[in-house]
């Protein structure tokens, strides 16, 4: 029995056909792993959630009215955006942290992580999702929000934000020319990672099922506080609001994705 909601589900109107993820929105874990051997300051670091995701995703789908779905434990117990079958799914180490409540861990435990929290987030990541396309009658357009660090290793990152997707570009080609649009904005493509990752959330939801799609990444120290997550609604809720006004968008069409061929 778990002491806390593994997902939290935005309301908003199905019929505008878009969801809006976060799958490291949060940093809470359930009472009984105390903190994981962690000191506190951890919970506080990227290495627990995905700084300043949870609020602009509220923020967006207040604006635009949409749905979302938010992860609702942190990254450190079991991480969203990976697959079932993925080593990294339980880190034992994170950017230098050792995490005692991760190593050693039983098969048993391994499984209930995944039962307990994984696999109900997803469900409810399917369930919106399937609820959009029901109430439209079309393919939904999906973004997921996530956040990087400033810096990796010492050495400064010159990405404002950075658009990551596999080879499904409907939305990201919209997406990477308004983004690119603004001369201030230092804007990525596929960095600093490559967005072709099998299994993971876009993958599973909308790679192997046609649903146009993208992840964007945003710069943590830009987001790190409200004026900033602020500044970054009102420059995300007019695209995303456009891109999803393509009606030539909202159908299935289902992409080969760089990490080899899909399992019969």
């Amino acid at each position: 029995m778990i002491d806390f909601r593994p997902f939290e589900i935005i309301s908003g109107n199905r019929d505008k056909g878009m969801v809006i993820l976060g799958d490291h929105a949060m940093r809470h874990l359930p009472e009984r792993y105390g903190s994981l051997g962690l000191p506190e300051t951890a919970f506080s670091r990227h290495i627990a959630y995905d700084i300043g995701i949870e609020n602009l995703c509220r923020h967006l789908c207040e604006r635009l009215g949409v749905p979302g779905v938010l992860g609702g434990f942190s990254r450190l117990l079991i991480d969203p955006n990976r697959g079932e079958d993925d080593p990294t799914l339980i880190m034992k180490i994170s950017d230098g942290a050792i995490i005692p409540g991760n190593h050693p861990i039983t098969d048993q435990e391994w499984n209930h992580r995944i039962e307990a929290f994984h696999r109900p987030y997803h469900n409810a990541v399917d369930g919106t999702i399937s609820a959009v396309a029901a109430i439209t009658g079309k393919a939904p357009l999906v973004f997921s929000m996530h956040s990087f660090t400033p810096a990796w290793k010492g050495v400064p990152r010159p990405w404002h934000a950075s658009v990551l997707w596999d080879s499904d570009d409907r939305a990201v080609v919209p997406l990477l020319a308004k983004l690119g649009a603004d001369t201030n904005l230092v804007i990525g493509d596929n960095e600093p990672y490559d967005g072709a990752l099998r299994n993971d959330t876009m993958f599973r939801h909308c790679m192997m099922k046609g649903i146009p799609h993208a992840l964007l990444e945003v710069r943590q120290d830009l987001i790190g506080d409200e004026a900033g997550i602020a500044e970054w609604v009102d420059r995300l809720t007019p695209i995303f609001a456009e891109i999803n006004a393509d009606p030539a968008l909202h159908h299935y069409k289902r992409y080969a994705s760089r990490t080899g061929p899909y399992e019969a």
